[in-house]
């Protein structure tokens, strides 16, 4: 395995470029899901279809790990030139994605009362979204499985092939969802077979992309894949990712729930302004992504300098981007939000708020980035404990700003959090640079090795 050429501009954008038009593809996807339903003329079959859907994401979402936790992975053994680590790696994360797939088929029952005592719906439509979460489980190993697949791919600079498993099964999936509903009348289960259909068709692509991995015996060598030393180490990168991840979503689960004891209209402007946060983090994925990619092929190399000049290489690309961000949203925010809603009231909360949605790419492009550093790094346990003083950091602030100046204050908090787990990572980063020193070739760490 090469290094991938020379480190430069045009070698990021080639990397992050994909990622962006792929992650394009999501929302399109959505629209069409919640258009055809739509076209019932009845509003439970949209209900139906969005908490179904939502509640499987939660549950996907658990193993969201294993992309990242991949990369940093395989993106080491393709800088420490070990094919055969490399191909175990997919291994050892297609079994992981089967093993948790059909653990959620088992326990489906279980799990799906327990979605909806947390979150209780309508008779109707929790018939209807019974049925179509029914259906869908049985694509789990797949949806899990592209996870894992991506991961591999993007540890490569393959971000091409993960945009063409992309836009195969969002495309497929659109495709279905028109002739199965529309065409056939098959209603909230035709929405239903035509994600499992187009899950299922993403996992079968992404292993075809990935069939180089297949060629030797290192993929299917029981020795290699089970050995112990690395399946802690996946094991342990895994579970602090798992940490971080679920204190950062619950940072943003916390910012709704929060908001909602201000009013009804401020949760909703809240809700809508929450979705610039989401355009940035799907704009800013491709440049973290090729972070990942790079400081993890230049980490398991052994090459600081090549490892610091991705950072700087991909952090400018993600501050353009944030900064471009920042510009738009500052000056068409408030056409933004009409599209996003009709209401006066909303309308009305929401430009009280947009100067924060402005501020955010700006803040937030610090701790995006670097995490996707620290991904590529396996730095995993500094992302973990930087996480949990950051959520501290934010509680805090919370505590202290929400009284005395109400949403504001709520908005300032989120602010303080992006702030606080740059600085923490930011920190940490010498650490990493010290770390790849001599490089680790690959294999797991030596704990003698600087933290």
């Amino acid at each position: 395995m090469a290094d991938g050429g020379a480190l430069s501009h045009r070698r990021v954008l080639k990397i992050a470029l994909p990622v962006v038009l792929s992650n394009a593809t999501v929302p399109i996807l959505g629209a069409v899901d919640t258009g055809v339903v739509g076209q019932m003329g009845e509003a439970a079959p949209i209900g139906a279809v969005g908490i179904g859907a939502v509640i499987l994401s939660a549950f996907y979402w658990l193993f969201g790990f294993l992309r990242m936790g991949t990369t940093g992975l395989a993106a080491q053994a393709v800088g420490a030139e070990d094919e055969a680590e490399l191909a175990a790696i997919l291994s050892r994360a297609l079994l992981i994605a089967g093993a948790a797939g059909l653990a959620l088929i088992a326990l489906q029952a279980g799990l799906f009362a327990a979605a909806f005592r947390v979150s209780p719906a309508e008779a109707a439509v929790e018939d209807m979204a019974r049925d179509y979460m029914a259906i869908r489980i049985w694509s789990a190993p797949a949806a899990i499985a592209v996870y894992g697949i991506t991961g591999w791919l993007i540890a490569q600079e393959r971000t091409g092939a993960v945009l063409a498993v992309q836009l195969a099964m969002n495309g497929a999936n659109i495709l279905l969802d028109l002739w199965f509903v529309l065409g056939l009348g098959w209603g909230v289960p035709g929405v239903a077979w035509a994600t499992f259909i187009a899950e299922w068709s993403g996992a079968a692509l992404g292993l075809w992309l990935c069939r180089g991995a297949f060629a030797g015996e290192a993929w299917r060598s029981v020795e290699r894949v089970f050995d112990g030393a690395r399946v802690r180490r996946m094991a342990s990168v895994s579970g602090d990712i798992l940490i971080r991840s679920v204190l950062l979503q619950a940072t943003f689960v916390s910012f709704l729930f929060f908001g909602a004891d201000l009013g009804t209209v401020t949760l909703a402007a809240n809700q809508v302004l929450l979705q610039f946060l989401s355009v940035t983090a799907f704009a800013l994925d491709g440049f973290a992504f090729a972070a990942e990619a790079l400081v993890g092929r230049f980490f398991g190399a052994g090459d600081r300098a090549r490892l610091r000049r991705a950072v700087v290489l991909s952090g400018v690309w993600g501050l353009g981007m944030a900064a471009a961000l920042a510009l738009a949203f500052g000056v068409g925010g408030a056409a933004l939000v009409a599209l996003m809603t009709t209401s006066p009231e909303v309308r009305g909360e929401a430009a009280n708020y947009l100067p924060w949605t402005a501020l955010a790419p700006l803040l937030g492009v610090w701790p995006f980035m670097l995490d996707g550093v620290f991904i590529g790094a396996t730095r995993s346990r500094d992302m973990r404990n930087m996480m949990i003083v950051s959520f501290a950091i934010y509680l805090g602030a919370v505590a202290v700003l929400l009284p005395a100046f109400a949403n504001h204050g709520l908005w300032a908090a989120l602010m303080i959090s992006f702030v606080a787990r740059g600085a923490t990572l930011g920190a940490r980063y010498p650490a990493l640079e010290r770390a790849a020193q001599g490089g680790s070739g690959g294999r797991p760490p030596d704990p003698r090795r600087a933290a």
